[in-house]
């Protein structure tokens, strides 16, 4: 793994020049730009402060990137991730969080060295455009109190918004004014416009909130340091501690794997350049190590910022040192304007971020086709994630998913029975002779498993007066041991008739099945052929079959 990213990045580098470190810069000057007000953003809302969202964003773009799978990776905290801290922050504090962070970091890294990560591709389409929907609505659910200045109760996002029953709902109408400007900003800001609409909407609240003077909630001090009050104490871990958190962690790790490897697989796709999934991960895990202990919170890749990196022009991985280095900048020279930001303006920034976060062209596509398994996996991953978690969300869309196509599956199996034509036979240069009568060529198409092996063997034993049947499986992609089994034991029930039973085009993978499922040891003599053709030409020097006991083992 080292040897490769070491030659990853001499490629990468190879030829760099003043040229492409100018395009680095620019790319990395704008990213700092999109990345300041979410950073600050998605600090405040995972329960921690904004200072730990700008540390995040630091820390994470340079230790992460220098390490990424790709050139082009970006990460820092994301609404996602900030989503699931909600809760953990309201049940175990900062210190749990950190140390969730740390566990997960572990967990990320050995996800990375045994080579976990290509699971994340066989997660179904609905299934993560649902837990992003129900990530989405979560973010938005947790930035009302701020939105509209009112107070809530609750560690959870559905918990908070019942609590307004209980409390009351008394909006502050100077914070609502300030959140809707926010969204109005930047539902309407010019595209072809190169500043941020995020950060074009801070500096305008910034300044009408000047002349103003309304009296809400901001984002208060921001330290001029990276090393914070607030952080993990490395005397303060112990086995206890990693076992409270043990559940969040694995939460955070698979959230962080799967956001990463998927912004990963977006952006290779922009900038025609493939992700090592396996040193992303290890990148990902060395960072979420480290950023406990100067008090930050969990990171991954985030899309819209490397997205943005590449349209800027970023070329190599320096591009977010230099975005790092811009926030670096940002916290001591104008920390002192950051503490002035109003509470419902990071808020609005949020609620519109949620919003752009669903897949909506994934989610149209599913509902304008009618695809009824995917419209529910869609709805029960997003229901999942919003009252429960992101693992139980995880495996409940995947195990429908699994469900729904094993159902399907089963009513995919065809058999169709056929006689010999001796017509055929001579087209394809076989001469017929008697044997050929008894012969019946059954062809099987759809994958064999438990869910329709039965079905498959009661069709063939409706077949009658055949000597020989040969199963052309040209058509199975698949065998699982169910199938193999249970054709094991029909091919002895026809020796047992004195009926030979060939298998034709067979695939490697279902023969090598077959053998080692012993059918082969059913049969005498050969009992696979290239292609059914091959098989009836090969009737006449098949010779009679001798039945064995029914009790002969395998």
């Amino acid at each position: 793994m080292f040897q490769k990213y070491f030659a990853d990045l001499k490629q990468e580098f190879s030829g760099y020049s003043p040229a492409v470190f100018t395009k680095d810069l620019l790319a990395g000057i704008t990213v700092a730009a999109v990345a300041l007000p979410l950073a600050l953003a998605f600090g405040v809302s995972s329960g921690a402060d904004a200072a730990a969202g700008l540390i995040t964003a630091i820390l994470a773009g340079i230790v992460i990137g220098l390490l990424s799978g790709g050139s082009y990776q970006i990460s820092g905290p994301t609404g996602a991730m900030a989503a699931i801290l909600v809760s953990v922050v309201a049940k175990d504090g900062l210190q749990g969080v950190f140390t969730a962070t740390l566990l997960a970091g572990v967990l990320l890294v050995l996800a990375g060295m045994f080579k976990i990560g290509r699971l994340v591709t066989i997660i179904p389409m609905p299934v993560i455009t649902g837990f992003t929907s129900g990530i989405a609505i979560i973010i938005a659910l947790g930035q009302l109190d701020n939105f509209f200045g009112t107070t809530s109760q609750g560690a959870s996002a559905i918990e908070k918004l019942f609590s307004y029953a209980r409390l009351g709902f008394r909006p502050n109408w100077q914070s609502l004014a300030i959140g809707l400007f926010v969204v109005a900003v930047m539902a309407f800001w010019p595209k072809r416009c190169t500043f941020p609409a995020s950060l074009a909407a801070i500096v305008l609240v910034l300044i009408l909130n000047h002349f103003l003077g309304w009296q809400v909630a901001v984002v208060g001090e921001i330290p001029r340091t990276l090393l914070p009050a607030s952080r993990l104490n490395p005397l303060a871990i112990s086995l206890s501690s990693l076992t409270a958190v043990a559940g969040p962690a694995v939460s955070i790790a698979a959230l962080g794997m799967i956001e990463s490897l998927l912004c990963g697989a977006s952006a290779g796709s922009m900038k025609n350049e493939p992700l090592d999934p396996d040193q992303e991960l290890v990148a990902q895990g060395v960072g979420n190590i480290l950023l406990p202990f100067f008090g930050g919170i969990p990171a991954t890749a985030a899309i819209a910022r490397t997205s943005v990196a590449i349209k800027a022009g970023q070329r190599t991985r320096l591009t977010g040192v230099i975005h790092s280095f811009g926030l670096l900048a940002s916290m001591f020279l104008l920390s002192g304007i950051m503490s002035r930001i109003p509470m419902a303006a990071l808020a609005g920034v949020l609620m519109v971020t949620a919003w752009r976060m669903n897949d909506w062209a994934s989610i149209q596509y599913l509902f304008r086709r009618k695809l009824r398994s995917g419209i529910i996996a869609f709805l029960l991953t997003l229901s999942c994630t919003v009252l429960f978690d992101l693992s139980v969300a995880i495996l409940a869309g995947v195990g429908f998913s699994c469900l729904a196509f094993v159902v399907k599956s089963v009513d995919t199996m065809e058999v169709t029975v056929s006689e010999v034509d001796p017509l055929r036979l001579r087209t394809h240069g076989i001469t017929p002779t008697p044997q050929h009568e008894n012969v019946r060529v059954v062809y099987l198409s759809g994958p064999l498993f438990f869910g329709n092996i039965k079905a498959a063997l009661a069709k063939l034993a409706e077949i009658t007066g055949a000597d020989v049947l040969i199963l052309s499986v040209r058509g199975v992609p698949s065998m699982d041991a169910s199938a193999v089994h249970a054709l094991q034991g029909y091919c002895r029930q026809m020796q047992q008739k004195q009926i030979r039973v060939c298998f034709a085009g067979t695939q490697n993978a279902v023969r090598e099945a077959l053998e080692h499922g012993g059918v082969s040891d059913a049969m005498p003599d050969n009992c696979f052929y290239w292609s059914a053709d091959a098989a009836l030409d090969a009737i006449s020097t098949m010779a009679p079959l001798d039945a064995e006991p029914l009790g002969q083992s395998m």
